[in-house]
């Protein structure tokens, strides 16, 4: 319920969002009497396109606090938790950057980072990580997490989803405006044709979209296991744990955290896979 209503209350910001600026710079009419302006079109996409993503990316923390159930510590509630603390904040300061939020949340084995800025982020894990693996190997998992938020990786990726969302809204029009006046001979305005053939094609367009992202997504995965090996000065307690990882059973995550978690499944979806095969991890780490 919660994702839903997250979900519903970012939509209608961005809408109010978009209808304030568009009002204000007379944006959004791309339709003229004469067919379609091009350029009044690649603008509307790209302010729709970037504001979801950059919101998004600005919720980012307490959307995954909230879809997660993760709660903040301090390190004052037993051993285990100011172990925790004291190594991100020892990670962290070897990456220069601030102190992330250090989180906790029931599940199997997983971990993620996110948050706008380097110097205002978080870091999570599981119950289910910390249980079963050994300190060396967390460490190795806190030092991949730490060196996303260092590295810029969600700031990138938002980037990267806003390019692909304004080509994606971009095109979609102009494939529903030709099929409007082609097949449903439409000669002015826009009728019904136009909006199924735009909802259709974004449809089509997102799901091509979503593999660049993941695409983009599996390289910096590569680099944050580097980083970690940087961070420790060894790679083997990040071997470790990706070894440890490919024997257990990944923690689930929710659809809007599955990019910043520590492990993901491959198989037939691996073009849409946000995380490489963990035997392609482990390589790289011994061949740097």
């Amino acid at each position: 319920m919660k994702r839903i209503v997250l979900f519903l209350g970012t939509n209608i910001a961005v809408l109010l969002v978009l209808s304030f600026f568009m009002s204000v710079l007379g944006v959004g009419r791309w339709l003229t009497a004469q067919g379609i302006d091009y350029t009044q079109l690649l603008v509307f996409s790209a302010i729709i396109g970037f504001a979801g993503a950059f919101i998004s990316l600005l919720m980012s923390k307490p959307i995954a606090k909230w879809t997660t159930g993760a709660h903040v510590i301090d390190g004052s509630e037993g051993q285990a938790e100011a172990w925790l603390v004291q190594t991100v904040q020892r990670l962290a300061q070897r990456a220069g950057i601030g102190m992330p939020e250090v989180a906790v949340y029931e599940g199997a084995p997983n971990a993620f980072a996110t948050g706008a800025f380097r110097n205002s982020s978080l870091v999570a894990v599981s119950t289910g990580l910390v249980q079963s693996m050994s300190r060396e190997e967390v460490e190795a998992v806190l030092g991949h997490e730490v060196s996303h938020v260092a590295n810029g990786d969600m700031v990138t990726l938002t980037l990267i989803q806003g390019v692909v969302n304004t080509f994606v809204i971009f095109l979609s029009r102009v494939v529903g405006y030709f099929v409007d006046r082609v097949v449903f001979k439409t000669e002015r305005g826009v009728g019904i044709g136009f909006y199924v053939t735009v909802i259709v094609s974004q449809i089509v367009f997102g799901v091509l979209a979503s593999i660049i992202v993941a695409w983009f997504s599996r390289r910096r995965e590569f680099r944050a296991d580097a980083g970690s090996a940087h961070l420790l000065g060894t790679p083997q307690p990040m071997v470790a744990a990706l070894a440890r990882l490919g024997g257990l059973e990944p923690g689930a995550l929710p659809e809007s955290m599955r990019a910043s978690g520590i492990s993901d499944r491959a198989g037939v979806m691996a073009l849409f896979s946000t995380h490489p095969p963990i035997e392609e991890r482990i390589a790289a780490l011994r061949g740097a």
